[in-house]
């Protein structure tokens, strides 16, 4: 005679099912809410930009931000440009007059570079065509210097050439001249050079020393300082410079130096983002930067110079030849996205993607019960159906064999009612069964005993 069960633990996958949801849930909270790392990439090698944004790096890990920097070291700013448009970083130091990315946004400007003429009052030198003929000493001639230097010095027809020792210089060429700090007194007494460009910060204590040294020149001490005054025509040939203003007085107040402000042009070194970085992502790496600044520059000084773009209007911002990235200009502009505003799109989709999973579990568990109650009801019946037989049955082995069947039923039964909710019209239902069914079968044993 066929045995009718009931099965057990096929409704164990729900739980799992729970547990892998949950897991995949605390994996999304993670992704949107943990710290994101980003590459920067630095140059030029031995320059102050790297060595500013290690710091920044380093605070940003100390104080376990939402952001953290990875670092990669390149040895000029053509190659820190090309890692952005590449790809290869998220961030960049980029020097726009000497490689800029067409990916590349700009977060904030790392320091300006202005570029100054100084020469002893006793040259004769007092603006960029009395340089024809003569020899421009530079401090440290890095490609980049070069190529401004003889830019700026070709708007006025005026050619750069190497110098040649002992020879002279053609009279509408320049000699750029290489010249160590310590030796700037001793080239300017032995004519080896007339005057001294500078393309650096203004601001910096190497531009005040160089300024005071050549001061100190000639037995008549004085200095003549200019820039590039036509900053507006050189500007508009060379759209990746900018229009700086040295700031009168800036050298020394007694005598003021220089007397009045002086305008010129130069470049800048720039904190670069590419233009797909998200805005969020972007504001909140400018605000770091700028709040984090007091703090870096107890170890850098150079990150008192670090400044937000100059703008009037986002428009402007965003349609400049050296345009801002939107992350940044919501920073400046105090309208950072809030987090329901950056994660909106996600929170919507996980509305209705969780309100979707609540209809699926709702309908799994009905049916689910619907399966259970089947399962009693089965049970019930095959309880039933033993009574029946019972009833017709005179071979004792047959009806102990009914006997233990509706003993393991009862089991299934009781087990069932245990596990899971089941209702009590269905249990009443099946005790009424198993109770017929086990009294049905007692007396047809007792008939089977007694004698004929």
């Amino acid at each position: 005679m066929a045995k009718v069960s009931l099965p057990r633990g096929r409704e164990g996958w729900l739980p799992l099912g729970l547990a892998i949801l949950l897991g995949l849930g605390v994996i999304a909270a993670f992704y949107l809410t943990g710290p994101a790392t980003l590459t920067i990439a630095v140059a030029p090698s031995g320059g102050t930009e790297p060595t500013l944004l290690r710091a920044f790096a380093n605070e940003l890990a100390r104080t376990k931000a939402g952001i953290q920097l990875k670092v990669l070291s390149l040895d000029g700013v053509r190659e820190s440009a090309e890692a952005l448009k590449a790809g290869k970083a998220d961030l960049a130091v980029v020097r726009p007059d000497v490689s800029m990315p067409g990916n590349g946004l700009t977060l904030a400007v790392l320091r300006e570079l202005a570029v100054l003429v100084v020469a002893p009052t006793a040259s004769g030198i007092k603006a960029i065509p009395d340089l024809a003929g003569k020899r421009l000493g530079i401090l440290a001639e890095r490609t980049a210097d070069r190529t401004l230097v003889r830019d700026l010095l070709a708007h006025y027809g005026l050619e750069l050439s190497s110098d040649t020792p002992g020879g002279g210089v053609p009279p509408r060429a320049v000699a750029l001249v290489p010249v160590e700090e310590a030796d700037l007194l001793t080239a300017l007494a032995d004519a080896r050079i007339n005057a001294m460009v500078l393309v650096t910060t203004p601001t910096f204590a190497a531009a005040r020393r160089v300024v005071g040294n050549i001061g100190q020149a000639g037995e008549n001490s004085g200095v003549t300082l200019f820039g590039v005054p036509d900053a507006a025509a050189v500007l508009t040939r060379h759209p990746h410079l900018q229009p700086v203003t040295v700031p009168a007085a800036l050298f020394g107040g007694d005598p003021r130096l220089p007397e009045e402000d002086v305008a010129t042009v130069g470049s800048s070194y720039r904190l670069m983002a590419r233009a797909s970085l998200s805005r969020s992502r972007a504001a909140e790496v400018t605000q770091h930067l700028f709040e984090m600044r007091a703090a870096i520059a107890e170890t850098v000084p150079a990150a008192n110079v670090v400044a937000h773009p100059a703008y009037e209007h986002t428009a402007d911002a965003t349609s400049a030849r050296l345009p801002i990235h939107p992350g940044a200009i919501d920073y400046y502009e105090r309208e950072q996205e809030t987090f329901i505003e950056r994660y909106e799109s996600w929170i919507y989709l996980v509305a209705i993607f969780g309100g979707g999973l609540g209809s699926v579990f709702a309908w799994l568990r009905q049916r689910l019960g619907r399966i259970r109650r089947e399962r009693i009801e089965v049970a019930t019946s095959r309880l039933l159906e033993l009574r029946s037989a019972a009833r017709r049955e005179s071979d004792r082995e047959r009806l102990a064999a009914i006997a233990g069947e509706v003993d393991e039923l009862a089991a299934s039964i009781a087990r069932q009612a245990l596990n899971r909710p089941t209702e009590l019209r269905m249990l009443g239902a099946a005790q009424v069964a198993i109770d017929a069914a086990r009294s049905t079968v007692g007396r047809a044993m007792g008939q089977r005993d007694t004698p004929d």
